[in-house]
């Protein structure tokens, strides 16, 4: 049955990430990413201090207690020492600069008469320097949806972050090349109010920031993140929402997590169970399970690890209960002990006897912890340090049940489920970046770009394309090379020439499996060129931009034959096909002459050889 938004008063925010294309925001190096193999790996550690309020913020304290270290690849043709955090930043990086300033007109933002940079503390190893700088550009702007008006915040520009390599459970590996690649981040209010609102809010911001032309694209080159609360429940933050087709999904899921979390609330009031009943006492069951058929247990036992076991009176039935499509409460026990304590996850009674625990080695478990029928427990096998550490998060997750929803950040998963990342930052994570002037931000020479929205009118109505077609190529990089061309040869159709930016481009992908970011613009310009100037066929596009794609092309191998060299070839034809009817001697001529001369032309010929009686 679908969800009421309305009653379950749904609140929803979201934050938008770009990178742009304009080299590094903070030093001259540039914005691109590679798999080559590094020429250097620097190792270094961080530790959570205590800011200028002299608290210390409990994600940065959380990171920390996991004891990594972190190891980060570089190229010297793409960092410098500013990435390395071993010189201060440069001037901050003007047209990134002036690309945030379009944005937060185009939302009608106020922007303030002074800019400070700022330092975000981040110790999960993803800058090296522990903080992330990031600069408030404008407040309170507006976005117009089918729905009603969504406030705009902030609009901050920021440097993006490491990007990862692998994670183990004591090191982490680290990428230089993404680390200060200019971000815009849009943050608007929690005037969202349903899913499909969502949706809309992030196409259309989306949207604004591709129109300023200036917007990497690819996977990973924009990020959403989702705020969602409903009634009764807590905020969650959901890291990571790439695409835009799911956004939906996280955002009914959510509710569905929440709806459960506090129906599991309310079940436990019905208990009669308290908090305050839950010890931290944990039992090790390493003996019960010396002669255990399970092999995690047997590998856990084999390498000096324990098996360790914790009781939950009056959770029976609980920890089994389904919170996402095929996730359940256990799962978020799980995931806490994962992240905080390093180990592979958890046993619950809910789900045993599986995993090669026996029925008998359940019972003694129960006996041994003395346990009621309505009594749950959950096991963790691991090195001894570690396994307490797991059930300490696994018993910290428990008490926040009593609450309903704790709040946290959680990953969003392809599926449209969430997986806990950490808790929710505290307040005390910003302070002035003394190494960057005071920014005083020039409006007067701030162009407003078209809106794509605008463009896509624009080609249905002065180029006569049809909507989807105007569309596709509005929204696709090549737009401003489609009305470069466009200006340039008004003999060629522009719905041609977008059909050859979009569609086709698409199709050398999809069945020739080619790499068309080898196609430059000016490739493009070259053969367009040709068909304007008569030397080349537009039949031929698809072996021309192949061609292209491979560096070989030769526009000797295109160009029209002359009537002389048509006619020759002609005759060479006929003679090969001899007796043969025109329609034959037509389909061999087309396959051997494509792109040589018109269909036209080589069936007028063909016509007048036959009638000559060659």
């Amino acid at each position: 049955m679908p969800l009421d938004y309305k009653s379950l008063g749904l609140r929803c925010g979201l934050e938008i990430h770009q990178q742009l294309d304009t080299g590094k925001l903070f030093c001259s190096c540039p914005s691109q990413l590679t798999e080559e193999k590094p020429d250097f790996i620097v190792r270094r550690e961080l530790r959570a201090v205590a800011g200028e309020g002299g608290e210390v913020d409990i994600a940065a304290k959380q990171e920390q207690e996991k004891g990594k270290y972190f190891l980060y690849e570089g190229h010297t043709n793409l960092v410098c020492e500013v990435e390395l955090d071993e010189e201060p930043p440069h001037q901050i990086n003007t047209k990134a600069m002036d690309v945030s300033l379009q944005v937060a007109k185009l939302l009608n933002a106020d922007i303030p008469s002074v800019i400070q940079v700022m330092r975000k503390t981040v110790v999960d190893g993803s800058n090296t320097s522990g903080f992330q700088r990031t600069a408030l550009i404008a407040r309170a702007g507006i976005l117009e949806t089918k729905d009603g008006k969504i406030k705009i915040e902030n609009i901050s520009l920021e440097e993006d972050a490491c990007r990862t390599v692998k994670e183990e459970k004591d090191y982490h590996i680290f990428r230089l090349d993404r680390l200060g690649i200019p971000l815009i981040e849009i943050g608007t209010a929690p005037d969202i109010f349903s899913p499909e609102q969502c949706r809309e809010a992030a196409e259309k911001l989306g949207m604004i920031l591709r129109s300023t032309g200036q917007a990497k694209r690819g996977l990973g080159t924009i990020r959403q993140d989702i705020n969602i609360s409903i009634k009764g429940g807590a905020r969650i933050e959901i890291k990571g929402a790439q695409d835009l087709s799911s956004i939906t999904k996280w955002v009914e899921y959510e509710c569905l997590r929440q709806i459960t979390l506090l129906g599991i609330r309310e079940e436990l009031k019905r208990r009669a169970l308290k908090k305050i009943d839950l010890k931290e006492s944990f039992h090790s069951l390493s003996s019960l399970f010396a002669q255990s058929p399970s092999k995690i247990i047997q590998t856990t036992l084999k390498n000096n690890g324990i098996i360790l076991a914790l009781a939950l009176p009056g959770f029976a039935g609980l920890i089994g209960k389904e919170v996402q499509p095929n996730r359940r409460l256990g799962t978020e026990f799980s995931e806490r002990a994962k992240v905080k304590a390093g180990v592979g996850g958890i046993f619950h009674s809910d789900e045993l006897p599986n995993y090669g625990i026996t029925v008998e080695e359940v019972k003694k478990i129960r006996e041994l912890l003395k346990l009621k029928e309505k009594d749950a427990f959950v096991l963790v096998c691991a090195e001894k340090s570690r396994a307490e550490k797991a059930l300490q998060a696994v018993l910290e997750r428990v008490r926040e049940t009593f609450d309903g929803v704790p709040k946290e950040v959680r990953k969003a998963n392809e599926d449209g489920t969430t997986s806990y990342q950490r808790p929710m930052p505290g307040s005390a994570r910003m302070y002035p970046e003394t190494d960057v002037p005071l920014i005083y931000p020039h409006l007067e020479g701030i162009v407003l770009p078209e809106l794509i929205e605008e463009k896509v009118s624009r080609f249905i109505k002065d180029l006569g394309l049809a909507k989807d077609l105007a569309e596709n190529i509005a929204y696709s990089p090549k737009a401003f090379l489609f009305e470069e061309l466009v200006k340039r040869h008004h003999s060629i159709k522009p719905a041609y020439i977008a059909e050859t930016l979009t569609a086709t481009l698409a199709e050398l992908r999809r069945t020739y499996q080619l790499d068309t970011e080898k196609i430059a613009d000016e490739h493009f310009k070259e053969i367009f060129h040709h068909f304007a100037e008569g030397k080349v066929h537009k039949d031929i596009m698809i072996p021309v931009l192949i061609d292209f794609a491979k560096n070989q092309f030769n526009i000797q191998r295109y160009a029209y034959f002359s009537t002389e060299e048509l006619h020759k070839e002609l005759q060479q034809i006929i003679k090969e096909n001899a007796g043969a009817n025109i329609s034959a001697l037509m389909g061999a001529a087309m396959k051997k002459l494509q792109g040589k001369a018109s269909g036209k032309i080589i069936s007028e010929m063909l016509k007048e050889l036959i009638k000559e009686g060659h």
